[in-house]
């Protein structure tokens, strides 16, 4: 093996980016990063307890005749590498238009599309991208440019959902070396070169002056900031979970007319305002973005925590994205504007997606309970209890999320031997009422999906196996409350 895919297996196994058993995807575009990236999992694979599924190639349809000799190339290399290819045909550039977005913006969001529904379909468990440390420097530069947080400050992530990045400890220079130690020959997208694109003003521009005239060692150091950033943001998001347990309560219940169910939220402004900065920030953004069903920035959530310091008691309203907020004495209280937001029905009226760090918990007021992780050794008898699952620590990253059900999911029940069910023929088998079903928990790893749906049953990648010793005991409570 090579010395490369050595230094790429470390943090692979650090960050346990690919579990033991599951079949990768590789996003390959054809450009440099992702060649490389296909030839060090395949190297890697052939000594590893997974194994790689295939290429996974998106074609824009943006350059015309080169973005289908992009496409060949892609297939010319699977076969090289001995490896199946799955081809997706996009018109990125209508779909900017539809959507009244950049080209880039466009294509990132078909890209990550086509990647879930890839591991939706069963071609694979996982998808694997080519992010270099490079670009985690140029992200890093990038959102703070456009005023990012410590979240934002934290970069690409090594694993979102699905999709896992094995390369963010490497130096794009350094695949370029190992392609040519290799003759493996790669493409180069000329719109890389495009200094109309921010990015590429970042890293033809600004990264080359800091390198040159502050450290020549730039883009570790933002690298490694970034992964601060982000352990710090877990830290917060934690805190600020638990601050919302104590400040927030939710309510269903009909309007004014009495003919309309309304959602209802309200928090303790003296609680609120009590809180440090960091933490009421994040209860603001979730409390606002969860009533109103729609994105907030950052001047609508200083605008909340102003009318939650206000001095005196007299009442005030603010309309916010999606929601009017109204301050009644030491009350605020959040109702969604009618029309606006998420869907309506069941799902929607319970629609909840929290972090939960191991060990840790979380209260989800919405449908009444709470979600707890510990940390643990293996007990000498498994609970079978529904309200508790006993899963491998191995296997678990932190955070986990505890999410209600999306129309599309799909997990692997324990007993099934493997087989994928989708979430709807699962309740309905539970028997399961329809206007239950999303107040039903999901608690969702970053690499195995739903391994547990809270009071139901375990997925088969999260079950436990002899060699198993330490493990992730979660447990579900009901609270009663507004649910």
């Amino acid at each position: 093996m090579s010395s490369l895919a050595q230094r790429v297996r470390q943090p692979i196994e650090r960050e346990a980016l690919i579990p033991s058993g599951s079949r990768v995807l590789v996003a390959c575009s054809g450009g440099g990063d992702s060649v490389a990236l296909a030839a060090l999992l395949c190297e890697m694979a052939s000594d590893a307890n997974w194994s790689v599924a295939g290429l996974l190639h998106v074609n824009h349809r943006l350059r015309g005749a080169a973005s289908d000799e992009d496409e060949q190339f892609c297939r010319d290399l699977a076969e090289d590498l001995g490896v199946s290819i799955t081809v997706e045909r996009v018109d990125v550039a209508a779909r900017a238009r539809s959507e009244r977005v950049s080209i880039e913006a466009a294509g990132h969001r078909v890209r990550y599309e086509r990647f879930e529904r890839a591991v939706r379909k069963g071609r694979g468990d996982l998808v694997a991208t080519g992010h270099t440390r490079d670009d985690q420097a140029e992200t890093v530069l990038l959102r703070l440019i456009r005023g990012a947080g410590p979240a934002g400050l934290g970069g690409i992530r090594p694993r979102t959902g699905p999709v896992v990045r094995p390369l963010l400890d490497v130096r794009r220079r350094e695949l370029r070396e190992y392609l040519e130690r290799r003759g493996l020959p790669h493409r180069e997208d000329p719109s890389n070169r495009d200094e109309r694109i921010l990015r590429n003003r970042v890293r033809h521009r600004l990264i080359p002056f800091l390198a040159e005239h502050f450290s020549p060692a730039i883009t570790d150091v933002l690298a490694r900031g970034a992964a601060i950033a982000r352990e710090d943001a877990d830290w917060l998001d934690a805190a600020a979970n638990a601050a919302a347990a104590q400040i927030v309560q939710y309510e269903k219940g009909l309007d004014a007319g009495g003919g309309r169910t309304e959602e209802r939220y309200e928090a303790d402004a003296a609680r609120l305002a009590a809180e440090p900065p960091a933490v009421a920030r994040r209860v603001i953004r979730q409390l606002l973005e969860r009533a109103g069903g729609r994105r907030v920035g950052f001047a609508h959530v200083e605008r909340l925590r102003r009318l939650a310091t206000a001095a005196g008691t007299a009442p005030a309203a603010a309309e916010f994205p999606g929601c009017r907020v109204e301050r009644h004495g030491a009350t605020l209280r959040l109702t969604r504007r009618r029309g606006r937001g998420r869907a309506s029905g069941a799902s929607s009226r319970a629609g909840f997606e929290y972090p939960l760090a191991v060990p840790g918990e979380v209260e989800i007021r919405e449908v009444g309970v709470r979600i707890t992780a510990a940390r643990g050794r293996r007990p000498a008898r498994l609970a079978a209890r529904g309200d508790v699952a006993v899963l491998p620590a191995a296997r678990i990253a932190s955070p986990l999320i505890v999410r209600n059900w999306r129309p599309g999911d799909v997990f692997r029940p324990l007993g099934l031997g493997g087989r994928r069910k989708k979430l709807q023929d699962f309740f309905v088998d539970r028997k399961v009422p329809r206007d239950r079903r999303g107040t039903v928990p999901l608690v969702v790893d970053a690499r195995l999906g739903i391994v547990w749906v809270a009071g139901h049953a375990v997925a088969e990648g999260a079950r436990m196996i002899d060699s198993d010793t330490g493990v992730v005991t979660l447990k579900i409570v009901r609270t009663g409350g507004f649910a």
